[in-house]
């Protein structure tokens, strides 16, 4: 059985069902891993608390699996497998480290500095413009950008970063890397792998169970050197990431948010409880430790706009507003708020979604779909 290199066998464990990280480090541990799977096959894997039935549910899966075809797949699709020790230096002294680690792209962007954005799928247009911008603003000055693939605020925050195509986006998924999960993130998902990274720790052709993504927030902490958090709920994915980052003893920030918003209850209450805020790239890089630098302000390429657009504008602000309330907030008429919402909607400035209209900044206005 030794014909195949350690993460052949590796691989095999971590695709059985169930193979949670905590069993897998104990069936893997002190021992060769081609040793642990003849184990397997057994029904007599070593981890303790580890049910009978489900030991001869392994057994069973074991059976039906030809290693060697499944560390070819591997092979064939360009998948590193980096197993301790050798992983990439920050995973080394981990308190919770995967029994491997799956990669696509270029490892080494794993050795400069790293700012993960986490968020809310179901969030706003203002948590998806921060996002974005903080995306790009950290990768223009070399910044590696981690995330989770996920709709909403993972998915803005790669998208700034690869706009920017300066420093890499790196993406922390819970799948195996040929189960694309969301499908509607798939180009972009792609698009990382190529110009980026993207790692996990299951092996190919995991489906995306829910057990796994508390377990990918903690691989996101674990890369990272600052975790920012743009949009929360009170919970979430993203407050088991924070959760993993301080045991981690990294650095938090929150993006401040209406306190209007549900989608902003959860960053607004880290910052009660003395999360620092993120108003700024400049705040997310002083945190970091690199110094802040004076960027200069780019030219806005929307056409400016007229008296009454200007007023609709400033009644908007940076929350979402409806029809009636830019009425009542700039004095006008019905039909005059009404044509300036549809002139700022055409050249950019406001978007409409469900009767609601929401700001623009200008880093959005340039931005990919």
């Amino acid at each position: 059985m030794n014909e195949l290199p350690p993460a052949a066998y590796v691989a095999a464990v971590l695709s059985l069902d169930g193979m949670w990280p905590r069993r897998a480090s104990q069936v893997l541990a002190r021992r060769r891993p081609d040793i642990a799977w003849a184990s397997v096959l057994r029904g007599r894997p070593r981890a303790s608390g580890c049910p009978r039935k489900l030991a001869l549910s392994w057994q069973a899966q074991a059976r039906s699996i030809d290693v060697a075809e499944l560390w070819q797949r591997h092979v064939r699709l360009g998948i590193g497998v980096g197993l301790p020790p050798s992983f990439p230096p920050v995973l080394v002294d981990d308190p919770a480290p995967p029994a491997a680690l799956f990669h696509r792209g270029r490892l080494d962007l794993l050795d400069g500095a790293r700012v993960a954005i986490v968020g809310t799928r179901k969030c706003t247009r203002y948590g998806r413009d921060v996002a974005y911008q903080l995306g790009a603003e950290l990768a223009a000055v070399g910044v590696g950008v981690v995330s989770g693939l996920a709709l909403g605020i993972d998915a803005a925050a790669h998208q700034g970063a690869l706009a920017a195509s300066a420093g890499p986006a790196i993406a922390v998924v819970g799948s195996g890397l040929d189960v694309v999960y969301p499908r509607a993130n798939a180009e972009l998902w792609h698009l990382v792998a190529e110009r980026g990274l993207v790692v996990g720790e299951a092996p190919l052709g995991t489906r995306p169970e829910g057990w796994r993504f508390p377990a990918r927030n903690r691989l996101i902490a674990a890369l990272a050197d600052v975790v920012v958090v743009v949009e929360s709920h009170v919970r979430g994915g993203s407050m088991s990431t924070v959760d993993e980052a301080l045991r981690r003893d990294r650095a938090v920030l929150a993006v401040p948010g209406s306190v209007r918003s549900d989608a902003s209850a959860g960053t607004n209450r880290l910052l009660a409880e003395g999360a620092a805020p993120a108003t700024d790239v400049d705040d997310v890089l002083a945190v970091l430790g690199c110094t802040p630098g004076r960027r200069r302000a780019r030219s806005d390429p929307r056409p400016a706009p007229d008296e009454h657009g200007a007023s609709v504008l400033d009644a908007v602000g940076w929350q979402p507003a409806t029809l009636d309330q830019m009425v009542l907030r700039t004095g006008l008429d019905v039909a005059a708020v009404a044509l300036a919402g549809e002139t700022l909607v055409a050249t950019g400035w406001l978007t409409l979604s469900e009767g609601w209209y929401e700001r623009v900044p200008a880093a959005r206005a340039e931005a990919i779909p």
